[in-house]
């Protein structure tokens, strides 16, 4: 399971003209999902996610999470993370899980993130979507857990 994460002061999603999803201060999470991944995979990636210190505490260094802070989730299902791009002008996305699998693993981790106390807003799986965020920092990291 890959994900990106990006520490944002507010971001919304929106499909077809209509907000699906938001966040104010917090994580946008974009989340691929592998064939090799497992709800508990799932699991494990929603707390590390919602340990990782790098909000700011009072002294201005990362040291608070964003349970920490309070903060909300807006998840992105994005299968591109696991674009092949090495060969050719056209990405391969053979490193993508089914959608039905992808499908289930990405509820399972918003599950997750809400059982830890988060507040999560969520995109469309499998829609056009146009997400909207400020970026604060910037700070913006990869996770990847296997």
């Amino acid at each position: 399971m890959r994900a990106v994460l990006q520490r944002v002061t507010h971001a919304t999603c929106t499909v077809d003209g209509v907000v699906t999803g938001r966040t104010g201060a917090g994580l946008v999470v974009l989340l691929g999902v592998a064939p090799a991944d497992t709800a508990e995979i799932a699991r494990r990636l929603a707390v590390k996610l919602s340990k990782l210190r790098i909000f700011n505490d009072d002294a201005g260094k990362m040291n608070r999470s964003v349970l920490d802070i309070g903060g909300g989730v807006l998840s992105i299902s994005q299968f591109t993370l696991y674009a092949d791009t090495r060969a050719g002008n056209r990405p391969s996305f053979l490193g993508a899980a089914p959608p039905e699998q992808a499908r289930a693993h990405y509820d399972a981790f918003n599950a997750a993130l809400r059982d830890l106390g988060l507040a999560v807003g969520e995109g469309v799986f499998g829609a056009h979507m146009v997400i909207e965020l400020t970026n604060d920092g910037p700070v913006t990291l990869t996770l990847d857990i296997d």
